[in-house]
C-alpha cells in the first residue's frame, strides 16, 4: 500500500508545492504535488506533465521518504531546552520529581513562550509533523500553560498540535483542580488527563468517575497517565475499561506507559487488551530503558493502537531527551530485541502512519488525499533509517516547508 503512486484527477491550476524524485517507503521514485496542504497526487517520478505549474519545487534527489513522525506523548511545557545547564536534583519517584519540579519551575520561568519554541524547533527539526502535548494544569498556574503552548504553537504554520490537560500534582488530593480542568475542557482543550489514581490520589474511582464526566460532558478525549505496575497498575486499567464503555468513550481514551501492561503474565495481558482492542483504547509509550516493554505484537493482535513519545526533553523530571521520535522507536526495538525486516519497519510504521490516530488524523501516509506531511532522509528503506536514525533533510507538515536542509 505505501509502495504504490496513486492519482486522484489531474489537477487543473498551480499546485503549492512539487517534490520530485523521493522513493516513499524505500519503494520506486515517484513526485509528490501537493495543494491545500494535500498531497493532490503520487506519480511516477517523469510522468507529471512536462512543466507542470508549481509554486515551488524541490527536488529529492532519489532520498527516503516517510509521513511525518508523530509525537504522541510530550510535554513541551516543562523543558528548560535552550537555557544553561540545570543539574539533576531532588528526591527520586514521582513524588518526589512533583516535589522539586513545583520548587524549582519558578526560577527558570518555566512554562514559556520561548522555552516551548525552542522544544518544538528540535521536535521540527527532527521530523515531526504532529503532537499530541501534555500540559500541566494546577492550582499555582491554573490554565496558563496551556495559553502558553497555543501562542508558541501558533508560530508554525503547519505543525498539529493537540493538548492534554495534565494535572500532574493529582487531582482529588488538589481540591479544585478537577473544576480546572472542567474549565479547560470546555474552552477545547483536546484532551484531558489523569495521573496514577491509586497511588498519587488514593482514589482510583473518584479521580476517574470525575475525569470520564468532564469528558463525556464537553465531548473532549481522555490520556491518562499511569505508572503503578502489577496487578494494582492492571486493576486500574480494569476500571478505564469499565468507564469507557460506561460512558459512551469508545476510541477516546489513551493510556500513557500503562507499564503494568507488560509486567503482568501473559494471560492476565490478553485479557486486558483483549477488552482494551474492543473499545478502541489506545496506549502510548516512551520505551523507558530498564523496564518491560510494551510487546508490540500483542497489541497489534488486539487490536490496541500504539503511539511513541519524547515524554519530558530537558526538563526537571531528567536531563535527558532529543526531541527525535525516532530515536524513540529505535529504542523501543532495541530494548524489544526486533531485528527482522518486518519488525523494524512495524516500529517505523508506529512513529508515522499509525501515529496519525492520536493527533486528529485519520489518514497519514504517502498516498494521495492524505495530510502533506512529508519527511525525507538519506536511508535506503525505514529499516535503515530506524537502525541509523540520519538527519532529516526535509520536514513538510500540512504542505508547509518547516525544515529544508536540501542545500
Amino acid at each position: 500500500m505505501h509502495a504504490s503512486a496513486t492519482r486522484v484527477p489531474r489537477l487543473r491550476r498551480v499546485t503549492d508545492l512539487l517534490i520530485s524524485d523521493v522513493r516513499p517507503w524505500g519503494a520506486d521514485p515517484v513526485d509528490l504535488l501537493v495543494a491545500d496542504g494535500v498531497l493532490a497526487e503520487v506519480v511516477p517520478t517523469g510522468t507529471a506533465p512536462r512543466g507542470a505549474p508549481a509554486a515551488r519545487r524541490i527536488a529529492g534527489h532519489g532520498l527516503l521518504a516517510l509521513p511525518g513522525l508523530v509525537n504522541a506523548h510530550a510535554h513541551v511545557d516543562k523543558s528548560w531546552w535552550g537555557r544553561p545547564w540545570e543539574s539533576y536534583e531532588g528526591a527520586p519517584g514521582v513524588q518526589g520529581r512533583i516535589a522539586h519540579e513545583r520548587a524549582r519551575r519558578d526560577d527558570l520561568g518555566i512554562p514559556s513562550v520561548a522555552t516551548t519554541r525552542a522544544v518544538l524547533d528540535q521536535l521540527v527539526r527532527h521530523g515531526t509533523t504532529a503532537v499530541r502535548s501534555h500540559v500541566d494544569v494546577d492550582l499555582g498556574l491554573g490554565l496558563r500553560g496551556i495559553e502558553v503552548v497555543r501562542e508558541a504553537a501558533a508560530a508554525y504554520d503547519g505543525l498539529r498540535v493537540e493538548l492534554v490537560a495534565f494535572p500532574q500534582d493529582g487531582v482529588l488530593r488538589r481540591p479544585g483542580v478537577m473544576e480546572l480542568l472542567d474549565r479547560a475542557a470546555a474552552a477545547g482543550v483536546e484532551h484531558v488527563g489523569g495521573l496514577d489514581p491509586a497511588s498519587i490520589d488514593r482514589d482510583p474511582v473518584g479521580q476517574l468517575d470525575g475525569i470520564f464526566d468532564v469528558a463525556a460532558r464537553h465531548g473532549c478525549g481522555i490520556d491518562l497517565h499511569l505508572h503503578d505496575g502489577g496487578e494494582l497498575g492492571a486493576f486500574q486499567v480494569e476500571l478505564v475499561v469499565e468507564r469507557t464503555e460506561r460512558f459512551g468513550l469508545q476510541g477516546r481514551v489513551t493510556l500513557a506507559h500503562g507499564f503494568a501492561v507488560a509486567q503482568v503474565d501473559q494471560v492476565r495481558r490478553r485479557d486486558l487488551l483483549q477488552a482494551m482492542g474492543a473499545l478502541g483504547i489506545t496506549m502510548t509509550t516512551v520505551a523507558p530503558l530498564g523496564s518491560p516493554q510494551l510487546p508490540v505484537a500483542e497489541l497489534d493482535a488486539a487490536g490496541v493502537g500504539l503511539g511513541l513519545g519524547t515524554d519530558g526533553i530537558r526538563d526537571l523530571w531528567s536531563p535527558y531527551g532529543t526531541g527525535d521520535v525516532l530515536g524513540i522507536a529505535w529504542q523501543l526495538a532495541r530494548a524489544s530485541g526486533l531485528a527482522r525486516d518486518a519488525d523494524l519497519r512495524r516500529v517505523v510504521e508506529l512513529a508515522t502512519s499509525d501515529g496519525g490516530r492520536f493527533v486528529g488524523g485519520p489518514t497519514h501516509d504517502l498516498v494521495a488525499g492524505s495530510r502533506a506531511d512529508v519527511v525525507l532522509l538519506e536511508a535506503e528503506n525505514p529499516m535503515d533509517a530506524l537502525v541509523r536514525t540520519p538527519p532529516r533533510r526535509l520536514v513538510v507538515a500540512g504542505g508547509r516547508v518547516l525544515h529544508d536542509d536540501l542545500s
